[in-house]
Order: C-alpha cells, then structure tokens, then sequence
C-alpha cells in the first residue's frame, strides 16, 4: 500500500458495466483493507458462488471481488435442456473462442485470454484499483478455479513484463510486474499467456496450485511449466481423485496457509 492508497467504493467500479460484472465483499470494517483478493469462477458458473466463497474465507482486511467471465457460455454446451436458453444466462467463460480440441472433443483448455487479460488486467486491475484508487499490484491476490485458475496464473504471467511509463527522471521503466499471490485449482498456465521474449525473467509472483491426485490439467508436465515461469512455486496434490472445489479442512488447509503468508509480506 502506497500512501495515496483508498479503499475502493462501489462507484468507484461503475463504469466496468457492461463489459466486466463484478461481486464486492468487504471487510466488516471497510476502513481495515489492507489487501485485495480478486476471484475467477471456473467454465459455465458465475461470479455468485465465488462471492459467497470469499465470504466464508473471510480474510481479515482484505476486500474481495468476485468476476463474471467475460462471455456467455450456450446453455447446450454444458448439456442442459433448451429451455434454459431462453432464461437470462447464468453460466459464463473467460476464452476469447469457444474451440473443440480435435484430439479429445473437449473444449480448448487454452482458447486465448486477450479479451479478459484486457477487461481484468486492464480496465479493473490498472485502471480502477491502481490509477484511480492508489493500490499496487502486489497487494492484489488472485484465485481461480479451473479455466479462471487458468487465467489467474495467466496473468501473473502476463504482468511480468509490467506496464512501461514514462517517468521524467528515469525515463521509461516497467511497473507493477508481480501480485501478492496466485492461487489455481485445477487450472495449468496457458501458454497464449506467456511472454514470447526468449531471455524473459521468471515471474516473481509467488503461486499456490491444488489439484487432485488423478489431475489430467495439472499433471507433472503442466508443473514443469510453470516452474520454468515462476521464481516460487507451491503445489498442493490432494488425496482425492478429481479437481474439485476443497471440500474439507485438508483441502482447504494450503491456500489458507498460503493467503496468510502472503498477507503477511
């Protein structure tokens, strides 16, 4: 936190709509933020259950908000009945396509993240918390689930590289170039997401990723990446299967440890 820093209000956040839809949870006590949390749901959900999830975690000082993806998701892709297609739209992703991977008939883990890196990193992250309400980016924590997993390590990735201005005594240098933190359930880095620079630096942004013992997204290979990425990794592999939502106090354990370390920096 810088001195000029203030703790964003929801007007503040107005002029995202339409294009970004967000979930604010504050703190008890606004006035006590001191950190920011930022969450990405997973493929066909929302921004609701992500809000009610940041409530329970209930991190002292720390004001979370909670995204909608950047684009529908069509009802007949998540299997549902015809009649929810004329229901207004409860299910959202962060892809900038919608792309069937010709190996396996899934949807394309990486379908290109352009438009959210712009809406997130540009628009929420750069210009509303940082230019107009005085935060940097490491006191910003990010937390995805799945494909928002994805993007969350996509764009710590990303920020490496920072944001060049032009400073009068210095010239042009990069700024903001980590988070506080990242966390991914289940969600590996999306290679549209790193820098193509061959000499680029590791990303300094420390990251937490969980994953079920059986996971086909963050497998030994997916960790390799992001080793060759990122300065810290930590990985949690849970004894379940899957790479579902913790569902208990094990699993839940690492990405609290790991939030009250970084809170703490």
């Amino acid at each position: 936190m810088s001195t000029r820093t203030r703790v964003p209000k929801p007007e503040d956040f107005t002029h995202l709509s339409p294009s970004l839809q967000i979930s604010l949870i504050f703190p008890e006590i606004p006035e006590t933020t001191t950190a920011i949390l930022i969450l990405f749901h997973g493929l066909g959900d929302s921004e609701a259950p992500f809000a009610s999830f940041a409530k329970n975690l209930n991190l002292p000082g720390v004001l979370a908000i909670s995204v909608r993806g950047v684009s529908p998701l069509p009802p007949a892709l998540l299997g549902l009945p015809d009649s929810e297609a004329a229901r207004p739209t409860r299910h959202f992703h962060w892809g900038d396509d919608l792309t069937l991977s010709p190996s396996t008939g899934d949807l394309d883990p990486d379908p290109g993240f352009s438009k959210a890196e712009q809406l997130v990193l540009g628009k929420l992250i750069r210009e509303t918390l940082i230019e107009k309400c005085g935060w940097e980016t490491n006191d910003i924590l990010l937390f995805g689930f799945g494909q928002g997993g994805s993007l969350a390590l996509g764009l710590a990735s990303r920020i490496r590289q920072g944001e060049r201005i032009v400073d009068i005594t210095e010239g042009i240098r990069p700024t903001g170039t980590a988070f506080k933190g990242a966390v991914s359930i289940g969600g590996p880095l999306p290679t549209s997401m790193i820098p193509t620079l061959g000499a680029r630096e590791k990303s300094r942004t420390p990251v937490l990723v969980c994953h079920g013992r059986s996971s086909e997204s963050l497998d030994v290979d997916a960790v390799d990446v992001l080793r060759r990425e990122f300065m810290d990794v930590r990985e949690a592999k849970w004894k379940k299967r899957d790479d579902s939502m913790p569902g208990n106090k094990d699993e839940i354990l690492p990405i609290m440890q790991f939030f009250a370390e970084r809170l703490r920096v």
